[in-house]
């Protein structure tokens, strides 16, 4: 059977890696871009698109989600059936695809089951890059126990972001537990966080050796370590031990810069979450706990993404929201246009993002031999950020592997 041909014709193409649209046609054969550029003939049997005026970007990649999160409350979460959590995650997923996100990658949550509901159809939503449940240990950020609380379930069917070992020996069967299922890569937790109700932001999280555990592991699998963190002295520790990515970082100081320099590590602030944690956080179901830590990390976090950005730390997109907050997803977008400029922030929401899901290439631009997921906007987001940060206004259409799969 000769392979189905769509060609989209008139619109202006953002080239991201130059900073520039250009006038070009794009013929897309099977989910693969074949051909871009001007006055393409397509042949009689394609399907025609006109995308006259509109402006063609590679579709947006999220490198930082919790699609499985439907609540703030994630010690509440991990009491709920599995399917009325599947339930939730469906929305979701769909919700990120209508925003023009056609990958995303979970840093804890979703499992292959996640992602090949999305694969084979069964669900709309972006590509989902999946780590499983991410390793803290016992009283760390994903240990989500009130103090009062002693049992632990680390039963795979419960809906918990992470899993708590301690030890060399735990460390390493929980990452081979979650690198068996397929994931793409292994997130730890360096320091405390927000969302967990006992650990101090400012704390150290596993030991040097159960570090370099998980990250003898993921290297013999031909993955990778990223690493929850918020203090220059936990990110540090963790680029230091051989992690490739740090998430957050919103207490980097030029040390840290230097470090990620060079180790030629990745950078995934998430800004828009503690924007919206201060202001929605409660009715989201975020603990009092964790609102009263909000603070300690909302104003640097800014000044973290000028620094790194000045610094040429390579910085990917991610927003880390959670439950009914998942629908501010595009506003990071606006945070970021304060310190950024468009084509850098268009840049970490695509050329970055997908060589630190390891596929440079393949997505985050529109050229021959990459995927054909695509996003059609009214205006030009090289131009103005702010285009990206209005999908409902802006987005005209999402095709994914060379399929309608919004249309606005």
């Amino acid at each position: 059977m000769e392979p189905h041909t769509v060609v989209l014709q008139g619109g202006s193409v953002c080239d991201v890696t130059a900073g520039e649209a250009v006038r070009a046609d794009i013929v897309i054969s099977d989910g693969v871009i074949q051909e871009v550029g001007p006055d393409v003939t397509p042949p009689r049997s394609a399907t025609t698109i006109d995308a006259t005026g509109l402006f063609v970007s590679p579709g947006l990649i999220d490198a930082h989600v919790h699609v499985t999160a439907g609540t703030a409350d994630l010690a509440a979460q991990a009491e709920f059936s599995p399917f009325y959590v599947a339930a939730q995650t469906q929305g979701i997923l769909r919700g990120m695809l209508e925003r023009g996100f056609t990958s995303v990658r979970d840093v804890g949550g979703a499992d292959h089951g996640v992602a090949a509901a999305v694969a084979d159809g069964l669900w709309a939503g972006p590509t989902v890059f999946f780590g499983g449940k991410a390793l803290s240990p016992s009283g760390g950020h994903a240990d989500l126990r009130s103090a009062g609380r002693q049992v632990v379930d680390n039963h795979v069917c419960c809906p918990n972001i992470g899993t708590l070992c301690d030890g060399v020996d735990e460390v390493r069967r929980a990452a081979r537990n979650q690198l068996r299922t397929g994931a793409d890569h292994v997130k730890i937790m360096l320091s405390g966080g927000v969302a967990s109700p006992t650990d101090r932001v400012d704390s150290l999280q596993f030991s040097v050796d159960e570090i370099e555990a998980v990250v003898e592991e993921a290297a013999n699998a031909n993955r990778y370590v990223t690493g929850h963190a918020y203090t220059a002295r936990a990110v540090n520790r963790g680029l230091q031990l051989g992690l490739r990515c740090i998430e957050h970082g919103n207490l980097i100081d030029a040390s840290s810069v230097a470090l990620f320099r060079e180790h030629d590590a990745f950078l995934v602030p998430t800004l828009v979450t503690y924007d919206y944690l201060s202001k929605e956080g409660a009715e989201a179901g975020l603990p009092a706990a964790s609102q009263a830590k909000v603070g300690d990390v909302l104003e640097a976090g800014l000044h973290a993404l000028d620094l790194a950005s000045k610094g040429g730390v390579k910085i990917a997109l991610g927003t880390d929201l959670l439950g009914a907050m998942h629908r501010h997803q595009s506003h990071e977008f606006t945070i970021r246009s304060q310190v950024q400029t468009p084509v850098d922030i268009l840049r970490s929401a695509t050329l970055v993002g997908a060589d630190l899901v390891g596929q440079p290439g393949r997505l985050g631009t529109v050229s021959e031999g990459a995927t054909a997921d695509l996003a059609l906007w009214r205006s030009d987001p090289l131009q103005d950020a702010g285009v990206l940060a209005q999908p409902a206004a802006q987005l005209r259409m999402v095709l994914q592997r060379g399929v309608v799969a919004h249309e606005a």
